[in-house]
């Protein structure tokens, strides 16, 4: 039996590839704490924890239609971000798949009433909220396999709960054991380009408002206590805040965990910092003792099941 051996809500900004003379120069001579914690989180976590696979929740990586999963045997190129070439161009990118947890996760969304199809296709778009943790976190160790799933933008809290149900079923189903990662900011309203460039360093008084600030100190506090059940039923005051995809990346971590039922606390590494209005931070939640809940059944739904029995409605058409 498999089973999720650590997960985190990690951040992925640009500006960590970045030189560290750059990012100086945007920080008033201090490098950014999100860097240093990343190290940290590769010492404590991913070079000496037992896993096999990692699943990146990439908040970058937008469907419409269903929820895809990365099932290549093996991820390799050259990443130039569309959104900031400038900053990151032609970075190197090297890692095993695990097609077999792909299929696996793939297989099990009619059990949790969802779509999730597996693509190998060799010429899938990569995003940095992938590339840029591997970098930090996996590049090295060529042994550990990485996949991602996409958040899909027609999803609600339910829909993101049912795909992270369907991937901590195929854990459990799996001889795997598994580090997820939800890649992906808090509050996420950037600032407007004319005055962007006065707001590039990491203070939060460089954040987008106070509110959205507090917003996210208020919820980072009840993730290190490890209450994410009061983090759930909070979803709807959060969305005024805007956190990135909807926060797509936490609800399908937080369904592969056992959604409310989890207590996990979060441990942070480096500070709650700002990058041109959004809220950035690295939370990690350990395996606890006894392992994480068991994610919640999905009861049978009639409007899936009318859709999947029309012929042809497995595969939506998209507008």
């Amino acid at each position: 039996m498999g089973e999720i051996v650590g997960a985190g809500l990690v951040a992925h900004v640009p500006t960590i590839v970045l030189p560290e003379s750059t990012r100086r120069e945007l920080n008033h001579g201090a490098d950014s704490t999100l860097v240093s914690g990343l190290q940290q989180l590769r010492r404590d976590v991913f070079d000496t924890v037992d896993y096999d696979t990692v699943v990146v929740l990439d908040s970058h990586w937008a469907t419409t239609v269903e929820f895809v999963v990365t099932a290549h045997e093996r991820r390799k190129g050259l990443f130039t971000s569309e959104e900031l070439p400038r900053g990151m161009s032609r970075r190197p990118y090297d890692f095993a798949g695990d097609p077999e947890l792909a299929f696996a996760i793939a297989a099990k969304a009619p059990e949790h009433s969802t779509w999730i199809t597996a693509i190998d296709d060799d010429h899938l778009p990569i995003f940095y909220a992938t590339t840029n943790v591997w970098e930090f976190l996996g590049q090295g160790r060529p042994e550990k396999r990485w996949i991602s799933i996409g958040v899909c933008q027609t999803a609600d809290v339910e829909d993101n709960f049912r795909v992270g149900r369907a991937l901590g079923d195929a854990i459990a189903e799996s001889d795997r054991k598994v580090l997820l990662i939800a890649s992906g900011a808090m509050s996420h309203t950037f600032w407007p380009l004319r005055q962007l460039r006065d707001h590039e360093s990491a203070g939060v008084e460089h954040l987008f408002t106070p509110e959205a600030a507090a917003a996210d100190a208020e919820r980072i506090e009840w993730f290190k206590r490890g209450d994410h059940a009061r983090v759930l039923a909070t979803m709807p005051e959060f969305y005024r805040y805007k956190p990135e995809a909807r926060f797509g990346h936490y609800l399908m971590m937080i369904g592969a965990l056992g959604e409310g039922d989890c207590t996990a606390p979060g441990r942070q590494y480096g500070e709650y910092e700002n990058s041109v209005g959004t809220g950035q931070v690295h939370l990690w939640f350990g395996r606890p003792a006894d392992g994480f809940p068991r994610p919640h059944r999905t009861p049978s739904d009639p409007d899936y099941l009318r859709q999947t029995s029309a012929e042809g409605a497995d595969i939506p058409a998209a507008g």
